[in-house]
């Protein structure tokens, strides 16, 4: 009787009874919230996937992970997105971008840390877009992003806002990140709009990437390659086997929908999709006991057996997929002598960038590959299956034009280079300007970092 009663208690209060015994292995195998099933599903992914709103409100209300990515690169969103329930997807992008917000607040401070250990500078990213398609190519725009970096400030201009639907997104927009304050806002997204939309996964494979030099020259006479840019000699560089792959689900839309999302096609993205491969599914093992969300009937039994094979068969709305892979050639351009610290001053901003800005956060997942040596001066990587851009870092502390909101502030320690910069603002000559700026800059960039009895 009295092990009827513990048996009891246990299935009544689990986690007390755990906690009761100091169980705490066993507490932590319970308490894990992101762990994988034999499907390679989270609980909250399982739930969203079979259409239990009220499961996956529970989950989400214990810190099940919002933001996972299954082994297939589909977020819970878009899992959420494919049953075609609103409310489901209102659910999930709520605590999405909460938790999105509560991270980004969390990674600003020590970020604008990494900046105020660094030098102050300005700098200009010019963001040209190219495409291999001629008459894409002469509409696509360029940008400037202005830089300002002063202690653990950092301000960022465009005017380029973003690409949708073959049309660029133009305006003036200012990023400011504050090291002293915190604050942040949570914003809605359109839940009806994505309901209606496919959902879209691009990403760049990067796995099997390979750098070479670029070499110049006939047959027999042939070099390596190197050019100039922004005044700073750069090695250029070609990374191969970069491929560029753009997934599609549709099995949420209504027939209106997809003939909606088909005739909005222009006819230059219809010819682009002669490589695009479409799956569906075919129906044959659909069980007239099966629901909307299960509808080859699976039992529990079967679904958690790893040793089950379940073929073809899966929970969740039959998947709809059209694909695309592009393979393309990424060029480097990389200097050396260039003052500028990749780790330590350019790539905390992109970081940040990255947040709120798409360009910004691919222009990220490529610089953080294990590069050649040296600064990239200019990069050229493919954002979409038309598309590519050319970053070109320029105008360092306003040494090519003149920048009336730069000034140059220099260590206290070292009264000697106030006075060399007063010399050198005092010049007149645009071009004696822009020699002595080439051979002050890496000077002071470099004496800055020593002692004020090594300078």
């Amino acid at each position: 009787t009295l092990r009827k009663r513990e048996g009891d208690d246990r299935k009544a209060f689990p986690l007390h009874f755990l906690v009761w015994n100091n169980q705490y292995i066993e507490l932590e195998r319970e308490l894990q919230q992101n762990e994988v099933d034999a499907r390679g599903r989270t609980p909250l992914e399982l739930a969203v996937c079979l259409g239990h709103l009220e499961s996956t409100r529970v989950l989400l209300r214990h810190c099940a992970d919002p933001t996972h990515c299954n082994s297939q690169s589909w977020t819970i969103l878009q899992e959420a997105v494919s049953t075609g329930d609103p409310e489901l997807c209102q659910l999930v992008l709520q605590y999405r971008d909460f938790k999105r917000a509560t991270e980004r607040l969390a990674g600003i401070p020590g970020l604008l840390n990494k900046l105020r250990q660094a030098r102050d500078f300005y700098v200009e990213m010019k963001w040209e877009f190219t495409s291999w398609v001629p008459l894409v190519s002469k509409v696509c725009p360029s940008d400037v992003y202005r830089v300002w970096k002063s202690g653990s400030c950092l301000r960022v201009d465009t005017t380029l806002l973003g690409f949708e639907h073959m049309t660029w997104l133009k305006g003036r927009r200012s990023y400011i990140f504050k090291g002293e304050e915190n604050g942040a806002m949570v914003m809605e997204e359109n839940t009806a709009q994505r309901l209606t939309s496919p959902i879209v996964s691009t990403h760049l494979n990067t796995r099997n990437i390979a750098f070479e030099r670029n070499k110049s020259g006939i047959w027999g006479w042939r070099s390596e390659k190197s050019e100039a840019v922004s005044g700073y000699e750069a090695k250029v560089y070609s990374a191969t086997n970069v491929e560029l792959v753009t997934r599609s689900r549709t099995e949420h839309l209504s027939d209106q929908d997809k003939s909606k999302s088909k005739g909005t096609k222009t006819p230059l993205q219809s010819f682009l999709g002669i490589a695009e491969q479409h799956t569906a599914h075919n129906g044959s093992n659909v069980c007239q006991y099966a629901s909307p969300h299960n509808p080859t009937a699976i039992t529990a039994e079967e679904y958690f057996d790893p040793e089950f094979q379940l073929n073809e068969r899966d929970i969740g709305r039959p998947v709809e997929l059209t694909s695309k892979v592009q393979r393309f050639k990424a060029h480097l351009w990389l200097s050396e002598a260039h003052p500028l610290s990749l780790a330590e001053q350019v790539t905390p901003i992109i970081d940040l960038m990255a947040i709120s800005n798409a360009h910004f956060a691919k222009l990220r997942d490529f610089i953080t590959l294990s590069l050649p040596p040296g600064f990239p001066v200019k990069i050229e990587i493919p954002l979409f299956h038309v598309l590519n851009a050319r970053v070109t870092f320029s105008n360092l502390c306003g040494c090519d034009e003149p920048v009336s909101s730069v000034t140059v502030h220099t260590p206290e320690e070292a009264p000697e280079w106030n006075d060399i910069y007063w010399i050198f603002q005092t010049l007149t000559n645009q071009k004696l300007k822009n020699w002595a700026c080439k051979i002050i800059q890496p000077l002071y960039f470099q004496c800055s970092k020593l002692s004020p009895e090594v300078q």
